[in-house]
């Protein structure tokens, strides 16, 4: 697991199968210590089979995160979010089928009395699939690479170079 991602147990959704487990995370930014990306992964498990599932097992993503203005305009941004999921599910080797969802990129503007930025955007991912095995590490592995993806983290192992100041040349 990415030491940015942060991972804590939810209350599951309790109408949705007769046995769930919810995790949320969180990614926080190393430099400035503020949160860059959220977002849920719910496992879903019913014995006797969902037809819709294609299984007995079904696995929730909600991903969010801040995005610069212009990017919301992108004509491909939903596609490249998209493929970020399938990137992550094929990277960490997790066996799905019926996977389906959405991409979605919001921009609010404030006004009045609520505080914070005037104007942000936001990229949403929501997305479901049903994992081929009863093994759920591949899929949190999954989860935590979508989040850091969207966060905008390099790929593990990848420094980022910070700009070198200019000298004077007196």
């Amino acid at each position: 697991m990415r030491t940015e991602v942060e991972l804590e147990t939810l209350p599951p959704p309790k109408r949705l199968a007769p046995f769930s487990h919810a995790i949320a995370g969180t990614v926080i930014d190393p430099e400035t210590d503020e949160e860059i990306a959220s977002g849920r992964l719910v496992l879903l498990h019913d014995p006797a089979g969902v037809p819709a599932w294609d299984g007995t097992s079904r696995i929730v993503v909600f991903v969010t995160s801040e995005i610069e203005s212009e990017m919301t305009a992108d004509p491909v941004l939903a596609e490249v979010a998209w493929s970020w999921l399938t990137d992550a599910l094929d990277g960490a080797k997790a066996g799905y089928q019926a996977l389906g969802g959405t991409v979605t990129a919001t921009s609010s503007t404030r006004f009045g009395d609520l505080t914070g930025e005037r104007r942000t955007d936001d990229l949403e991912i929501r997305a479901s699939w049903s994992p081929l095995s009863g093994d759920s590490a591949p899929h949190l592995t999954t989860f935590a690479q979508l989040l850091a993806v969207a966060a905008g983290l390099p790929p593990e192992g990848v420094a980022t170079i910070a700009p070198v100041p200019s000298r004077s040349t007196h």
